[in-house]
């Protein structure tokens, strides 16, 4: 899961997030993209979110609806994040691992990049492990 936005220094990071999502989906990864306004740099409304995925990007991974990843108002598995393992998104492309039994792997900052050794390798050790 990543928490998205289009008007970020990072939005790049859709295009290699849409190749990993290819190259190992029917492996079992789910790429989910949260687009969020949280630290103002994505659209006001769900449709222009989901127009410049499709147009720019070609986005076939799953996107939420627009959603907070912080603060009092955050999306429940933000908050559970928050509650439970004490982190939150520092800014927009933080990714979060999770496992096939739903536990939380890792945690990735926006500078780890989608095809980097570091996310690739957690997926590919979290694939070939059982549920």
């Amino acid at each position: 899961m990543t928490n998205t936005a289009s008007f970020c220094g990072y939005t790049y990071q859709y295009e290699a997030l849409e190749k990993l999502y290819r190259a190992k989906q029917a492996a079992g990864l789910v790429v989910i993209g949260v687009p969020s306004q949280d630290f103002n740099q994505e659209s006001a409304d769900n449709a222009t979110v989901k127009d410049f995925c499709d147009t720019r990007f070609g986005i076939d991974f799953p996107m939420t609806a627009l959603a907070h990843v912080r603060g009092a108002q955050a999306a429940p598995f933000y908050a559970w994040l928050a509650a439970d393992h004490r982190w939150q998104p520092a800014w927009n492309f933080n990714k979060v691992l999770i496992g096939r039994d739903g536990q939380v792997i890792a945690t990735f900052a926006a500078s780890d990049e989608p095809g980097g050794s570091a996310l690739t390798n957690a997926i590919d050790a979290a694939l070939a492990a059982s549920a």
